[in-house]
């Protein structure tokens, strides 16, 4: 059995944010206060522009993607994976599924920050063809500089 396909992706519960929160809190903000807290993650997952998506084999998450969606744009705010579930396909799964949803929606574009330290990261982005467009200094907590990276569903030129 091909274990990346394991897990179902689902679109987030209320009851997943504090969860979510934590994971994002250990993962993602680690060295940052806290900012993506159980309130703020649930009313992420309620808000209308907005899909969380978890990667889960019954109780357990082993990932999680968030992405708001404007009119033309959507930001992708969050994307963890536990570690012990890395390089097993659940975040390439998460994003060609918020990709899929772009698209329907007519969005031209996904942007997204990532810490600027974070290589693994980078290279996982640039693997699915985002590109980095801006070096932001002092992004986070104005201590941790981010990159800016794009994307494009839409070739916009011309």
């Amino acid at each position: 059995m091909d274990r990346s396909r394991a897990e179902t992706l689902r679109p987030a519960r209320v009851q997943d944010a504090r969860a979510l929160a934590e994971m994002s809190r250990d993962l993602i903000e680690g060295g940052l206060s806290w900012r993506y807290t159980p309130p703020r993650m649930a009313a992420l997952i309620r808000e209308r522009d907005t899909m969380a998506l978890v990667a889960s084999d019954g109780p357990r998450l082993h990932g999680f993607a968030v992405m708001q969606f404007g009119d033309t744009e959507a930001h992708l705010t969050l994307l963890c994976v536990q570690p012990a579930q890395r390089h097993r396909g659940i975040g390439r799964r998460l994003i060609e599924w918020l990709v899929a949803s772009a698209r329907v929606a007519g969005i031209t574009a996904i942007r997204l920050e990532l810490r600027a330290d974070n290589a693994s990261a980078l290279a996982f982005y640039q693997r699915l063809g985002f590109v980095e467009t801006q070096w932001l200094p002092g992004y986070y907590a104005g201590r941790i500089a981010a990159r800016g990276m794009v994307l494009k569903l839409v070739d916009t030129a011309g």
